[in-house]
């Protein structure tokens, strides 16, 4: 006999008992609910009939008061209690009763009848009162009748209440019985199930389950150290344990294919890290040279198996510039023109191989272009640059989704940097000359007079200024003025090598700073300067508005200045310039 047909043996008698079990405690429930019924019955009737009680006293010394004192006030607390009573007398008849007998009906309703004549006589008085028969009003309150009425209500109301309690005891008491019983007849169930069921566990274990399942258990405790290298046992026989057999061996299958998503998704969760990593990375760099080095050192973990390249758009020119590569991509870096990618002409990622036909990017070597995949750089609707990768993965599709977090997060970097280099470039340079305005100029000085120190070298200052300029702007106007500073920084912009520094000091003044140079040097270029300048045709909307020329001071540290007081020192040369007639060059006189 299979184990099934024994169990299903033991299952039907097992539901049997616990439904007869369930239904005796279903029926103890009911026996409990309706001791609860008769407890609030019994609760209700108890409170209505001692409030009224109550009230009907209360009302009692209200009417006697008034009509002893005769104030007014009493009259009206007496009109007002008789409201309450009354709502008091209906919300008691209509209580819902439940299994009540007729002796209660009776004191019930023979208590609210004397109730009831009570409040009349308490009226008859009143009117009495409110007419001027005060010894008819006393009589009626005050009289033996009355007393005794009084008590009579008390009594029925008190009678009512111990039979109430008596009955609510009785019923009480059966429904703990019965309940009882019921329990009692369920817990002997719940007994019988409980054998029923050892007496099967004891037959399975012992004739058919303990063996295969000591051998079953061993390769489960193995499959749950996820040893998949266990093999699970083979049993001919057709019954649960050859069904749990097979399970196990299905359980190995899935195991095994739930390790290789656990080790893809642990792999996916590292590709995740490493992206965020860069994007850290990449918002904490202060330059393009720092963010392709970022990309050049996490690009190859992100994607290990394709190798790639980091094209910046050149605007200049209109190409795009290989800025990075990593693991031997194909092809070379040659530059080429944004037209010949199709990433870039659509605005999206392009991958020939990832459908069946398309079109290959004519900047990959034909042999390789089909196993290509370009990723634009786009922010704010501009292209920024282009990511590269070969396709040489096989048998599983490239990590698309990375390849663009990747672009998107790089584009952002780029934008920013891009930002950050043209607010700088404001910040710093002026936008009339193209040269340096005077943002860091004290940083800038100090600096190279710290490194002439340390070479034993000299830095020498130029303060240029162009003669008469408030005369020119008064008669060829502003755009004329603009028009000769524009040039004049162009002029001096050329004499100067990579080392010095110009800056366009205020107004129409200039100020050059020459390391590594001293008086001589420096006197030199001065003059190369000053005959530029004299020798250029001034132009401003086809009229000859020069000829211009300028003044210069020249100061050298440490020759004639000290740190702090070399621009300074060339001012005053400058001012003496001016003061000698313009057009000239004048050094400084030497520190004392």
């Amino acid at each position: 006999m299979r184990i099934a047909t024994i169990t299903n043996f033991a299952y039907i008698a097992t539901v049997v008992l616990t439904l007869a079990s369930g239904v005796a405690l279903f029926m103890a429930s009911g026996a409990d609910k309706a001791e609860r019924a008769a407890v609030k019955q019994s609760r209700d009737f108890d409170a209505a009939t001692e409030q009224l009680e109550k009230e009907a006293f209360a009302q009692t010394d209200l009417a006697r008061l008034s009509v002893v004192r005769k104030e007014p006030e009493n009259i009206q607390a007496w009109k007002s209690g008789m409201a309450q009573d009354r709502k008091l007398e209906r919300h008691l008849a209509t209580l819902n009763d439940v299994g009540a007998s007729a002796e209660e009906l009776i004191l019930l309703h023979e208590g609210l009848a004397l109730l009831k004549t009570l409040e009349d006589e308490q009226q008859s008085a009143i009117t009495a009162l409110e007419q001027g028969r005060n010894d008819e009003a006393i009589q009626l309150l005050f009289g033996a009748d009355y007393e005794r009425q009084l008590s009579q209500v008390e009594y029925r109301f008190t009678h009512f209440e111990s039979l109430i309690n008596q009955r609510t005891e009785a019923t009480i008491a059966e429904a703990t019985q019965t309940s009882q019983r019921l329990r009692t007849l369920s817990e002997i169930m719940v007994g019988l199930t409980a054998l029923l069921f050892l007496f099967v566990l004891g037959f399975i274990i012992k004739h058919r389950i303990l063996r295969p399942v000591v051998t079953l258990s061993d390769v489960v405790n193995r499959l749950a150290t996820q040893d998949y290298a266990v093999e699970a046992p083979v049993y001919a026989q057709v019954d649960e344990i050859g069904d749990m057999a097979q399970a196990i061996r299905i359980f190995r299958e899935n195991g095994m294919v739930r390790q290789r998503l656990e080790q893809e998704r642990d792999a996916d969760w590292e590709t995740r890290n490493l992206l965020a990593r860069m994007t850290q990375r990449l918002q904490g760099c202060e330059s393009h040279r720092s963010i392709i080095k970022v990309v050049s050192l996490f690009a190859p973990k992100i994607v290990p198996e394709m190798g790639g390249r980091l094209y910046i758009l050149d605007p200049q020119n209109n190409t795009m510039k290989c800025m990075a590569s990593w693991l031997s991509p194909s092809g070379d870096s040659t530059p080429f023109p944004p037209e010949c990618c199709w990433a870039l002409k659509r605005g999206q990622l392009h991958s020939p191989s990832k459908d069946n036909v398309d079109m290959p990017c004519e900047h990959y070597p034909a042999q390789v272009a089909t196993k290509a995949i370009c990723v634009p750089l786009i922010a704010q609707n501009k292209t920024i640059g282009l990511l590269t990768f070969d396709n040489h993965i096989n048998q599983k599709e490239p990590p698309y989704v990375y390849l663009e977090l990747m672009a998107e997060t790089l584009s952002l970097a780029l934008a920013n940097q891009k930002l950050r280099d043209t607010l700088t470039e404001k910040a710093m340079y002026d936008p009339l000359t193209g040269l340096r305005n005077r943002h860091n100029l004290e940083e800038l000085l100090r600096g190279l007079i710290e490194r002439a120190e340390t070479k034993k070298s000299c830095v020498s200052c130029l303060m240029i200024d162009i003669d008469y300029f408030k005369k020119l702007n008064d008669t060829w106007g502003h755009g004329a003025g603009d028009k000769v500073l524009r040039e004049t920084g162009r002029i001096i912009s050329e004499r100067l090598d990579e080392a010095s520094v110009a800056f366009r000091y205020g107004g129409e003044e200039f100020l050059i700073l020459l390391p590594d140079l001293d008086e001589t040097q420096a006197k030199r270029i001065a003059d190369q300067i000053l005959h530029n300048v004299g020798q250029h045709r001034m132009v401003y909307e086809l009229h000859d508005v020069g000829p211009i020329s300028v003044s210069i001071g020249l100061a050298t540290w440490p020759t004639h200045a000290r740190e702090s007081n070399l621009v300074r020192a060339a001012d005053l040369a400058l001012y003496l310039a001016k003061e000698r007639g313009r057009n000239q060059i004048v050094v400084a006189k030497k520190a004392s």
